[in-house]
C-alpha cells in the first residue's frame, strides 16, 4: 500500500493536472460558441453551393472540360485540414485516419496541409507534403481559401495534379463531428443531380450556357472550389474546438473522480496510522504496569 506522502503528492498533482483541464474546458467552450455560430451561419450557402453546380451539370449534358474529365493526371490532391494543436480527443486522428486507409494510394497522393498536426502525422506515414498552410487553420479567411484554390487550380491546369481531394471534419452539432474526404475536380457527375424535374415532377429544360461553357466554367469552378475549402476550414475550426471541450470536460471529470479515490485511501491509511499509534501506546502503557 501506498504511503500517506505519496497518495498525498499524486493527490495534489492530479488536482494541479485538474486545474489546467479545467481552464482549458472554459477556454474551448468560449471559442466554440463563436466558430458554431461561424459554422452554422455559412454552412446554408457552402451546401447550397455544392447542390447548386451538382445540378447545374446535371443539367448540361455532356461538357468537354478538363474540370469535368479530367486532365489525365494520376496525382491526387488532398487539402487536409487539422488542429495546431493536440489535446483534443480523436479530431486530428480522425482525419488522418480517413486518408490513409481510403482508397487513394500513398504514390500518388500530395498533400496539402492545413494544421501542424496532420503534417506530422502524414510526414510519419511517409506521404509526399507539397506545402504547409498550418497557418490559415488559426483564424480562416475566405481570402486563405481562395490563395489555396489558386494554387491547386495552377496545379491542375498543368497537369501536376489530375484530382482534388479535400479532407476535413463536419460541424454536425457540439458533440458529433463527422470526417469527411469530399472529391472536388474533376467533378463528379455521376453525384449530380440526375433526372432533374420541376417542383411539379416534370422535366425541366437542360441548362444552357451564356457565354460558352468554357468560359462559364472558368468563372464558376474556381468561386466552387474556394467556397467549398472556406466552408471545410469553417467546420473543421468548430469541429476542433468542440472536440477539445468534450476531452478537457473528460479529463476533469476522470480527476476529480481520481481525487476522491485518492482522498478515501488517504483518510484510511491516516485512519490505520492513528490506530497503529494507538495500538503501540495502549501496549506500552500495559507493558509497564
Amino acid at each position: 500500500m501506498a504511503s500517506m506522502r505519496d497518495i498525498k503528492r499524486r493527490r495534489s498533482s492530479i488536482q494541479s493536472t485538474g486545474q489546467i483541464t479545467k481552464a482549458m474546458k472554459l477556454v474551448s467552450t468560449v471559442k466554440l460558441q463563436r466558430t458554431k455560430q461561424a459554422a452554422m451561419n455559412s454552412k446554408g450557402y457552402f451546401d447550397y453551393m455544392y447542390r447548386t453546380v451538382s445540378s447545374m451539370l446535371g443539367k448540361a449534358g455532356e461538357i468537354n472540360h478538363p474540370y469535368v474529365l479530367g486532365n489525365g493526371s494520376t496525382k491526387k490532391a488532398v487539402v487536409m485540414i487539422t488542429g495546431n494543436r493536440g489535446l483534443a480527443g480523436g479530431y486530428n486522428s480522425n482525419v488522418v485516419k480517413l486518408v490513409t486507409r481510403s482508397e487513394l494510394k500513398k504514390e500518388d497522393v500530395v498533400v496539402y496541409t492545413l494544421g501542424k498536426k496532420g503534417r506530422e502525422a502524414m510526414n510519419r506515414y511517409g506521404y509526399e507534403i507539397s506545402e504547409d498552410f498550418s497557418g490559415m487553420i488559426d483564424a480562416p479567411e475566405y481570402v486563405d481559401a481562395m490563395r489555396l484554390s489558386t494554387i491547386l487550380l495552377n496545379s491542375y491546369r498543368n497537369g501536376e495534379i489530375g484530382e482534388i481531394y479535400l479532407a476535413y471534419t463536419n460541424f454536425k452539432n457540439t458533440v458529433v463531428h463527422e470526417p469527411k474526404l469530399m472529391k472536388l475536380l474533376p467533378v463528379d457527375k455521376a453525384e449530380a443531380i440526375e433526372g432533374p424535374t420541376d417542383d411539379a415532377g416534370g422535366p425541366v429544360a437542360p441548362m444552357n450556357f451564356e457565354p460558352e461553357e468554357e468560359e462559364a466554367l472558368e468563372l464558376i469552378i474556381p468561386k466552387y472550389i474556394t467556397s467549398i475549402i472556406y466552408g471545410g476550414m469553417i467546420e473543421s475550426v468548430a469541429s476542433e474546438n468542440g472536440a477539445r471541450m468534450q476531452a478537457m470536460d473528460n479529463a476533469t471529470t476522470n480527476a476529480e473522480e481520481m481525487i476522491d479515490k485518492l482522498t478515501l485511501q488517504y483518510n484510511r491509511a491516516r485512519q490505520g496510522s492513528i490506530t497503529q499509534e494507538l495500538t503501540e501506546i495502549i501496549a506500552g502503557s500495559q507493558a509497564q504496569n
